[in-house]
């Protein structure tokens, strides 16, 4: 393999993570404004676009992956590149990215299979994708060519943002106690 195409794979996998984490960044935003009702009307036409953002994630984090196979300079396996921990460049950031991407594969996936497994342990389950998205946000933070960069941190944390606050938004509703008034007793239910 030559200097030139081992470049292309790099950079094809590099493209292919910032696409990943800006893309998956607006579809937790999407999701996040119809799982906690913020805007009322639009919900089919949301629905679709956090469709399309989810299903574009699942490629952009196998580009991501599988590019890497073509990186002369990396030269992992695919064990190392699927599998946690087994990689040889570093260790506990690569496999934060490796369980990060699987969790956004399976989860934008699992849409697919809500009817299968019930509409409710469907909404459990799906929350997990903002501890992915999470992960993935560490993961490019913290390893690769850009890590660091002032442009490509500032382009990830400017895209996060939107979702960041609507999930401490979430959290922070969920929190908030609440005041059940009766004549009888006032209570305070967590």
């Amino acid at each position: 393999m030559t200097a030139d195409s081992s470049t292309l794979f790099w950079i094809t996998s590099r493209a292919a993570g910032t696409t990943a984490m800006v893309l998956s960044s607006a579809a937790v935003g999407v999701g996040l404004t119809m799982g906690g009702r913020l805007i009322k009307r639009g919900a089919p036409e949301r629905r679709v676009v956090h469709e399309i953002l989810a299903l574009s994630v699942v490629v952009a984090v196998a580009v991501h992956a599988l590019a890497l196979l073509g990186d002369s300079y990396f030269h992992p396996s695919l064990i190392g590149l699927t599998v946690p921990f087994f990689a040889s460049y570093d260790t506990l950031y690569t496999a934060i990215g490796i369980v990060a991407g699987w969790g956004l594969i399976i989860l934008g996936l699992s849409f697919y299979a809500r009817k299968r497994i019930g509409i409710n342990r469907w909404k459990v389950i799906h929350r997990f994708t903002a501890v992915a998205w999470l992960l993935g946000l560490v993961h490019s933070l913290t390893e690769g060519t850009d890590a660091g960069r002032i442009w490509f941190v500032a382009l990830i944390l400017g895209t996060a943002a939107p979702a960041l606050v609507l999930l401490a938004l979430r959290l922070r509703r969920r929190r908030r106690p609440v005041l059940i008034h009766d004549e009888r007793v006032s209570v305070m239910v967590r």
